[in-house]
Parts: structure tokens; C-alpha cells; sequence
């Protein structure tokens, strides 16, 4: 759940008194930014009697605890949610760490694991690459998919240029993160079908995080070139 609020004394305190009272069990709270006077939170938490919508595995809660909750916080002074919605993400856990991991071990795979893993990172709904290329001296157009996560959408392929450098954006309702990875001539792109938009600090953290897949993908050709 993301939650604007006022970033002064006691604010914090007004939003969970409020997941409280419905007996939310707050596992996890990230604070993703401040600016302007704001904060923007994200609590990880878990309520009684939710149940997700038949037939999905993901998106944007629907249920009467959902639309509780939003009531209950919309009407502490200058509290806003931007979004509801399920994460396969295990609070306290270092997945990233356990990415690495995997990379290491076997980096001629390095991006298919990178693309595998993302989603539950970030708590998206998909991740892929697409390769890049370029129309004579046009700007850098999309190709075809290269690998491609468990729930990515069939024959996506975003809409418009290739971004110069990491970025969020949306098409077709669907907020996206995108990555280039230069020397691999591929985008990185990761897809929330449902809930909030990506964070300016969701987007930063997977781009570290690229960084170093990338240096140690090329690790693993130099290797087996050698």
C-alpha cells in the first residue's frame, strides 16, 4: 500500500493508529521519499477476511477491506493512498542478495535471472528484455523480446523510442520501469499491471542493481571468451 502524507511529528503515527483499528498487521514500511513537505511510504501489510478476485494472481486488491482502509485514510487530514496491491515480496528478506547469488554461479544467464527475479523485488506483475537497434540515424527503436518472466504479457513490446537512460513511464495503463542495458544492446522491462506507479526510488534500486548484473554478465562472456 503507497501513502502520501504530510512529513511533520505524528503523521506516521495517524496512519498505522488507522491500519490498526481494522487489525492490519503491519509487516514492513519503506519510505520512499520526501519532497515538498510530503512523504511517500509504502507499508507492507497483511488484514483479515481479504481474499483476492477469482482467476488473479496479482493486481489491485479488490475487496471491502480495501475499500475500508482507503475511507478510513482518506479521511486523516492530508493522507492520500496512491495504490493497493498484492506483492509476492517477503518482508525482512534479502532477495537481491540471493539474485547475486545466482548470477554469479552461472553469468552467461545473467539477465534471464535478473528478468525471473525482478518482479517479486519490486513487487511487479512482470519483467523482459527487448533488444535494440537502430533505423539509420533515427532514435534507438524496440526489437524482439528476449527473455521474458513468467507472467509477461505475449508479443509486448513497448510503444515509442527506446529511453536514452532509466526511466518510468506508462502504456496502455500499464506503469513500466525501463533499464537500457547498453552494452548488451537490450532495454530491462518491468511491468505493474494494478496499484501505484513506479517510485523515482523503485526506479534508482533497480537500476543499481542492473549495474551490477551487467559488470558481472560481462564477467562471464570474457570468461568463456578466455
Amino acid at each position: 500500500m503507497r501513502v502520501s502524507l504530510p512529513d511533520r511529528p505524528g503523521a506516521l503515527g495517524q496512519v498505522t493508529r488507522v491500519l490498526g483499528t481494522i487489525g492490519a498487521d503491519i509487516h514492513q514500511v519503506t519510505v520512499l521519499g520526501r519532497e515538498g513537505g510530503r512523504a511517500v511510504d509504502d507499508f507492507t501489510v497483511a488484514w483479515p477476511g481479504d481474499r483476492a478476485v477469482p482467476g488473479e494472481e496479482s493486481g489491485e486488491v479488490q475487496s471491502d477491506m480495501t475499500a475500508d482502509v482507503r475511507d478510513r485514510l482518506a479521511a486523516v487530514p492530508g493522507v492520500s493512498v496512491e495504490g493497493v496491491w498484492r506483492t509476492r515480496e517477503v518482508p525482512g528478506s534479502t532477495p537481491g542478495y540471493d539474485l547475486l547469488r545466482y548470477v554469479v554461479a552461472d553469468p552467461v544467464r545473467a539477465f534471464a535471472t535478473l528478468v525471473d527475479a525482478l518482479p517479486d523485488l519490486v513487487g511487479a506483475d512482470w519483467a523482459l528484455t527487448v533488444a535494440t537497434g537502430r533505423i539509420g540515424d533515427a532514435s534507438r527503436v524496440w526489437a524482439d523480446v528476449v527473455h521474458r518472466s513468467l507472467r509477461a504479457p505475449e508479443g509486448f513490446v513497448p510503444t515509442g523510442s527506446v529511453p536514452p537512460r532509466a526511466a518510468v513511464s506508462a502504456d496502455g495503463g500499464v506503469g513500466l520501469l525501463c533499464v537500457p542495458l547498453e552494452e548488451a544492446a537490450l532495454c530491462l522491462v518491468v511491468g505493474r499491471a494494478q496499484g501505484a506507479a513506479f517510485h523515482r526510488a523503485e526506479l534508482d534500486s533497480v537500476a543499481r542493481l542492473v549495474e551490477v548484473v551487467s559488470m558481472l554478465a560481462a564477467t562471464g562472456e570474457a570468461t568463456a571468451v578466455g
